[in-house]
């Protein structure tokens, strides 16, 4: 019972009960001959039935069949073409209409009957065919969790996820999907997040820890606090996010749905002027039926679906197909340092003794004591660097004064602490000698963030900080110029000796160093002049003028970021910047098939029209390549479907307890971190 009502419901309902007519039709034909023949109509028929095939009109009991099969699968043609002229729209279905009524009229029922039938078959692919290609939409609405076990009133209570509280205490168990957005507050477990970012890799989570809506457990017991529920769980933002992807048009869709407005019309006027001119009802009523740009109207949208779906299902939220298109022509890619080219994990490397009467106690106890107070990421390696050698500062510093472009001011335990570069030192009448300099630029040459530490009027040594460089950097480099990228450039606010550095070890063709938000902006801005179609990767936050200029922006990690996935145009839900060249390779491949689907469709059409003149293609050989092609285009377009790139692996990694990657050789490829500008005369600044 519950097949035969999908099946009354589905969209093959209307084709294989037409199917089953004709088959009718040519059984009876067969069995009965031309048994109660019934000679009817007005003399025009007759003669129009004479014209068409060579005899007057008989109808009998086979074309009754024959013309129920019409009815059954032109009806709903008839009433949507119908729908669409009540809205002054010219549509593909008023072209198959007029020429199945026609048909009917000059008693060619088998035609009427083959067009109808043929046109309900494309109809009933094409929504199969969406149907597929929204798979990954369907995936991420499938892994949406249903029940949530929470913590209520000391006891464990099973409820709807929708129904969970925020701040109410989650329950987590192996195996089970997690229902919220939110924080661990006790317990570890292995979580798989691929439904997330595309990475089947479990990660571990440990308290403090954030987890994801949709995410399931493999492991281990987790409690967690809910912080995001619903509709503002990131799983639900991606959902929204690709639907409303899938359902935005490209450029060249736009185009194709301006072409066809006007198209539709013409091959009307053509179909009529060649009838009136040859005499031949048939043949107008042919032209009608090849005209019909069914796949060239279906060549994009189903491309574009398709490529975003996959890319979807890789962890990469592309915002529509114009954004596809534009990131297919992506000629040079703009990329922040910190956070994107390294780890974005700053440790402390080196401390450098200058003064007799110090340690390298001394040096980190002063530098703590000042940092406390700070907000820069700096202060945090340092602190814990200071914690574990047991000279963190048991309070807060009295003052903390940034100086733009030199360093902080602080006053701590009753003196003056200065932590910068050496114009910071001049500024404050410091006296120094070369010596100071010298160590400063000589962790500066080596990809440090050296940092001078001050006490009063003594310089008491320097202090190295430096980040990870990302293990696959350098590889997501060789891939982008392998997509056809021509240059990747890196837009930093350190000193050119750090930004060198790094340049370097990853292969980066263009770097500017010191800049600010706007000189970000102002360097995407001349590569587009000089004609490039510009991809920017950055954090959001200080990129953000960047990000916007550039034809594409990018947002990495995005799965923890909601404003992130709703501004970006395209999000890597990761934080694996291979997906980078994945994103722009997926996007040249889709563009690739929109075009192949449009040749497609146009060659078809050609193919027809000069058959038809030749004398070689009836109505229903017409329509019959006519679905032949839309079915070539949606194929093509399936193609996409299929992960040939795969999801791009993570290089062999640790996993840190916050479930961040940490690169085994991390050791080997120390840089700096936090923007600096070096000079000549002295280390850099301690500034963002």
């Amino acid at each position: 019972m519950n097949a035969l009502r999908t099946l009354r419901y589905g969209n093959w309902f209307i084709p294989v009960v037409s199917g089953l007519l004709i088959l009718v039709s040519f059984g009876v034909e067969y069995a009965f001959g031309r048994a109660w023949n019934i000679t009817v109509g007005p003399q025009w028929w007759i003669d129009a039935g004479e014209h068409a095939h060579g005899s007057s009109h008989e109808f009998t009991l086979a074309n009754a069949f024959m013309l129920a099969a019409a009815i059954v699968a032109g009806y709903g043609i008839v009433v949507k073409a119908v729908r669409a002229l009540m809205v002054k729209f010219i549509s593909i279905d008023l072209l198959v209409s007029i020429a199945a009524i026609g048909a009917t009229l000059i008693g060619n029922f088998w035609e009427a009957a083959a067009v109808t039938f043929l046109f309900a078959i494309g109809h009933a692919l094409e929504a199969g065919t969406m149907n597929k290609t929204r798979a990954a939409l369907a995936e991420l609405v499938a892994v949406a969790p249903d029940v949530a076990v929470v913590m209520r009133d000391g006891e464990q209570v099973e409820v709807a996820a929708h129904q969970v509280r925020m701040g109410e205490i989650v329950l987590v168990k192996n195996g089970a999907k997690i229902p919220v957005d939110g924080q661990v507050v006790s317990g570890t477990g292995a979580i798989d997040e691929a439904s997330i970012t595309g990475e089947s890799i479990p990660v571990e989570k440990t308290k403090s820890d954030h987890v994801f809506a949709g995410t399931i457990s493999r492991g281990g017991f987790l409690q967690v606090m809910a912080t995001g529920i619903g509709a503002d769980t990131t799983l639900a933002r991606i959902i929204h996010r690709v639907e409303e992807a899938q359902d935005a048009k490209a450029k060249t869709q736009a185009f194709i749905d301006r072409f066809s407005k006007w198209y539709t019309p013409a091959v009307m006027v053509l179909a009529l002027a060649a009838g009136l001119i040859s005499g031949d009802v048939v043949l107008g009523l042919t032209l009608l039926v090849i005209g019909c740009p069914g796949a060239l109207v279906i060549s994009i949208p189903v491309a574009i679906v398709a490529g975003i779906g996959r890319s979807a299902r890789n962890g990469i939220l592309i915002k529509g197909g114009e954004y596809l298109e534009t990131s297919a022509k992506i000629s040079a890619v703009a990329v922040d340092k910190t956070g994107t080219l390294t780890e974005g994990r700053p440790v402390l490397t080196d401390i450098v003794v200058l003064d007799p009467e110090s340690d390298r106690g001394e040096v980190l106890r002063w530098a703590a004591a000042a940092e406390a107070g700070s907000e820069h990421p700096l202060a945090r390696p340092i602190l814990d660097t200071a914690r574990e050698e047991g000279v963190a500062p048991e309070d807060i510093p009295g003052s903390v004064t940034p100086v733009v472009g030199k360093g902080i001011v602080a006053e701590a335990l009753g003196k003056r602490v200065l932590i910068g570069n050496v114009p910071l030192l001049e500024q404050y009448g410091v006296v120094h000698d070369a010596e100071v300099a010298a160590a400063a630029n000589e962790l500066a040459g080596a990809g440090k963030t050296p940092m001078i530490v001050a006490v009063d009027e003594t310089v008491l040594g320097v202090i190295g900080v430096a980040d990870t460089i990302r293990e696959d950097a350098s590889e997501m480099i060789r891939r982008l110029h392998a997509s056809g990228v021509q240059k990747v450039v890196m837009l930093t606010g350190d000193t050119r000796l750090v930004a060198e550095a790094i340049g370097e070890a990853v292969g980066i063709d263009e770097i500017h160093a010191s800049l600010l938000p706007e000189d970000k902006l102002d360097a995407v801005a001349r590569l587009q002049r000089e004609g490039h179609t510009v991809a920017m990767v950055g954090d959001g936050v200080n990129d953000a003028p960047a990000l916007a200029t550039a034809d594409i922006g990018v947002a990495m990690g995005a799965a923890g970021s909601a404003v992130a996935v709703e501004t970006a145009d395209i999000a890597l839900m990761g934080d694996n910047l291979l997906k980078l060249p994945e994103a722009i390779s997926l996007a040249k491949r889709t563009v690739s098939v929109m075009r192949q689907n449009i040749w497609i469709a146009l060659l078809t059409v050609v193919v027809l029209l000069v058959g038809v003149f030749s004398g070689g293609v009836t109505m229903a050989i017409g329509m019959l390549v006519h679905e032949g092609s839309v079915l070539i285009v949606i194929l093509n377009a399936m193609r996409l479907l299929r992960n040939t790139q795969g999801a791009t692996p993570m290089p062999k990694t640790e996993r840190t307890s916050s479930g961040q990657a940490r690169p085994e050789q991390a050791q080997d490829h120390l840089i700096e971190a936090a923007t600096a500008t070096a000079t000549a005369q002295g280390p850099s600044e301690h500034t963002s």
